[in-house]
Formats: structure tokens, C-alpha cells, sequence
């Protein structure tokens, strides 16, 4: 079924508003991702050993995954019973201001367990603020689409974190090499939050002018609405629930691992300069920009659980080459622009298969709840067990073990889950 023109410019600008929204958001949490493996050990918690700092600042990573339950039962109930436009422009004002402050913030040295506390609190409204967003920009794109694209378009919220990882280590990098040391870590480091406001209207601007999806205004239309949709979900759609939540697993610990965590190993165990290692995590996002897309056209054409379960047994598999191999820059690049093609294989269906889970009225909740728990059990809690595992053992098969468990949770979730492929668009109202 071809759609009129004015239907595919009403799903390029949703494409647009979800692409661009969830870069300018990744952007911010990002940015905090890397300077928490960079810098904020030595600025917000002093006086320990490196290890133990990092560990330290990546306690207020966990805190931004911890706070998502939040903004996605919040922001979730909302997008469900107000619409998604209304929604997504307040959580990119959220995490906007929370980003901009950051950047504001007196280190240790300055304000004592004043400056970390802060760190903390801003780290926790950024979390709310993502919570609320990924169910939304999934909605957007997804349910502006034709029959047996969904996979494809639902896919441009999936590649705002690479854009926005690419962005935050960039004007790191950037920054890193045009300045000293001493200056990165007095000033240098608060410009990638400041540039967070510009950033930020930009996103507003171009979803100021969005059109509500027609799947809500159909349910408007129709008076079909829930009241209390947080407690529906869980009452009546368990099953989709937890198999969302499962199949999100893996592909947030895979990529704690090759985007978050690796910037930590490659600098305090392997030697090697911040520089190198941001260099390595640069070209892996760059390269899944197009890997997530085409990984979401692919399961338009074979299935989102096949192509989903080859990214989590190859993550699986890759993880336990990568600890052997990585030893240098030579090693380290091929090992994570790998990972992360393996992550994009599971990474660019999954939009598309965790909203398909859910019926139209309950979307975004659905949607957001399954988004934000995973996100605890995987992506909050990986790097602190990560840098655990590193500094009590010494190696990384341990790590490359906890993967190996996180993939095969993300396959048991997919086996719970409903398959969905080609099938006509009216179906995003009333899953069977």
C-alpha cells in the first residue's frame, strides 16, 4: 500500500522530529557517559584510587537508568492519555536544562559533597527525561508508516544514541586536543554541556511544528483512551511486558561495554590515551548510523526475531574474542566497531518489535516501562560491574561471561514475544 504525499511528508518530519529529538537528547546523556570514564572521577570524587573513582562516578551513570522507571511511567501515562507531540517536547526540555546545569557545577575541590550531590540530582532528572522519551520517538516514526516498513522507520529513534555518542565524544575529542589536560579538566569539559542549550532549541524548534500520530488521533477520535494506563499494562499485558523487557537486556549490555565501559579499559588497564579510545568508540557510532537503519529494513524483509537473535549471538561470541585480542589500537578498533555492528543487529529491530508488543492505546506506556526496567537491569547496573569485575579479577573474560548471560536473557525474550511482520498498518491499533 503507497501512501499519498502528503502522508510521506507528515512521516519524514516525524522521521525528522524522532531522529533529531533523540540524537539532541543522546547527546546529553552521552557527553555525561564519557566525561563519567574520563574526567569526573578526579573532579567529583577525589582522593581514592583511579579505579575506585571511576567506580564512583559511574555509581551517577546508574542513577540516570535507576530515575527512567520514572519518566517512563510519568511521561509514559501521559503520551497515552495527551498524545506523544505534547510529551516529547517537555523531556527534551528536561534533560536539556538538567545537561546545561551540569556544565555549571562547582567540582569537589570547590564545594565539597555539595558538587557531587548536584551531580547526582542532575543525573537523575536527565534519566527522567530519557525515560519518557524513547517510547515517544518510537510511536512517532512508527506509527506514521506503511505496512512492512515499520521495522525501517520505527529505526530513527534507535539511531539517535549512535548520533548522539558521535556528537559527545567529538566535541570531547575536539576539545581534549585543543586544549591541555590541566585546562580539559578545569574548564575545558563544561563547553560539551554548555553547547547543550543550542542543541536543545534546535530539537524544540523542529518538534514545535509536529503533527499528532494518526494511530492517537484515531483513538481520540474513537474515545479510546485509558485512564490509569500503567496499571493495564500490568495487569493485562504481562506477557508483551516482560518479553520487551528481557529482549532489551543484551543489547544495553553490549553496548555499556563497547561505547561506555571501553573508554575506561582502554585508558587504566590497556595504556592507551583518552584521545585512542574515543577515537575507537567515534568510528563504531559512526558506522551504526547506518548499520541500525539497515538492520530495521532487514527485519521488515526476514523477521525482527531472526535478525535480532544473530546481533545477540554474535555480541555473545564477539565479546569473549574482543577481551583476547584487545591489546592495542590495532585491536581495540576492529573489537569495538564490531561489537557495535553486532549491537545494531538487535539495536535497529528492536523499536520496532518492543511498540509491536503492545495495543495502540496502551503504546507508550508499554513501551516506555519496557524501555526504562530494562535499561535498570542492563545498561545501569553493567558498567559498575564492569569496573567491579575489573578491579577484583584483573580480566575480562569475567566480563565477557556477564554478556554472554545478557545475550541469552535478550533470546528469551524474543522466543516470549509476539512476532510481527508485514503486516497491514491498521494492525499498530489492535495487535491480536
Amino acid at each position: 500500500m503507497s501512501s499519498s504525499p502528503p502522508e510521506r511528508r507528515a512521516l519524514y518530519k516525524a522521521f525528522a522530529a524522532s531522529l533529531s529529538g533523540t540524537s539532541l537528547e543522546w547527546y546529553d546523556f552521552a557527553v555525561y557517559s564519557s566525561a563519567a570514564a574520563l574526567v569526573f572521577g578526579d573532579l567529583f570524587f577525589p582522593g581514592s584510587e583511579p579505579l575506585t573513582g571511576t567506580l564512583q562516578a559511574f555509581a551517577t551513570y546508574a542513577v540516570g537508568y535507576v530515575a527512567r522507571p520514572l519518566g517512563g511511567i510519568f511521561f509514559g501515562r501521559l503520551g497515552d492519555v495527551i498524545g506523544r507531540k505534547r510529551v516529547l517536547v517537555a523531556t527534551l526540555l528536561l534533560i536539556g536544562v538538567a545537561t546545561f546545569c551540569i556544565g555549571l557545577l562547582p567540582t569537589h575541590a570547590q564545594a565539597g559533597a555539595f558538587a557531587p550531590a548536584m551531580l547526582v540530582l542532575l543525573r537523575f532528572a536527565q534519566g527522567v527525561g530519557v525515560g519518557g522519551e524513547w517510547g515517544g520517538a518510537v510511536l512517532l516514526s512508527s506509527e506514521f508508516s506503511q505496512e512492512g516498513q515499520r521495522g525501517f522507520w520505527a529505526s530513527a529513534a534507535q539511531v539517535g544514541p549512535p548520533l548522539g555518542t558521535l556528537l559527545a565524544n567529538g566535541v570531547l575529542a575536539v576539545l581534549a586536543g585543543l586544549t591541555s589536560e590541566e585546562a580539559f579538566l578545569s574548564w575545558g569539559w563544561r563547553i560539551a554541556f554548555l553547547l547543550s542549550a543550542v542543541l536543545v532549541a534546535f530539537g524544540l524548534l523542529i518538534r514545535s511544528k509536529l503533527e499528532e500520530t494518526p494511530v492517537f488521533l484515531e483513538l481520540e477520535a474513537k474515545g479510546d483512551r485509558p485512564t490509569a494506563p500503567v496499571s493495564e499494562v500490568l495487569r493485562t499485558e504481562t506477557r508483551p511486558l516482560v518479553a520487551a523487557i528481557l529482549a532489551r537486556v543484551g543489547p544495553d549490555v553490549l553496548y555499556a561495554l563497547f561505547a561506555v565501559f571501553v573508554l575506561t579499559y582502554a585508558t587504566k588497564e590497556l595504556g592507551m590515551s583518552r584521545g585512542q579510545a574515543v577515537t575507537c568508540v567515534l568510528v563504531g557510532s559512526a558506522l551504526q548510523v547506518g548499520m541500525i537503519p539497515w538492520s530495521g529494513w532487514l527485519s521488515d524483509r526476514y523477521g525482527r526475531r531472526r535478525i535480532y537473535a544473530i546481533g545477540a549471538v554474535g555480541g555473545a561470541i564477539w565479546s569473549i574474542t574482543f577481551f583476547a585480542t584487545a591489546s592495542s589500537l590495532a585491536t581495540l578498533l576492529p573489537g569495538v566497531v564490531i561489537g557495535l555492528v553486532f549491537h545494531s543487529l538487535m539495536y535497529g529491530p528492536q523499536a520496532a518489535f518492543v511498540s509491536e508488543q503492545f495495543t495502540a492505546r496502551l503504546r507508550y506506556t508499554g513501551s516506555s516501562l519496557a524501555y526504562t526496567f530494562a535499561g535498570v537491569i542492563g545498561g545501569a547496573l553493567a558498567p559498575l560491574a564492569f569496573t567491579y569485575f575489573l578491579a577484583k579479577t584483573g580480566t575480562g573474560y569475567v566480563i565477557a561471561a556477564y554478556i554472554v548471560v545478557a545475550c541469552a536473557v535478550t533470546l528469551v525474550g524474543l522466543r516470549l514475544g509476539r512476532a510481527v511482520r508485514d503486516e497491514p498498518s491498521d494492525a499498530l491499533v489492535s495487535p491480536a
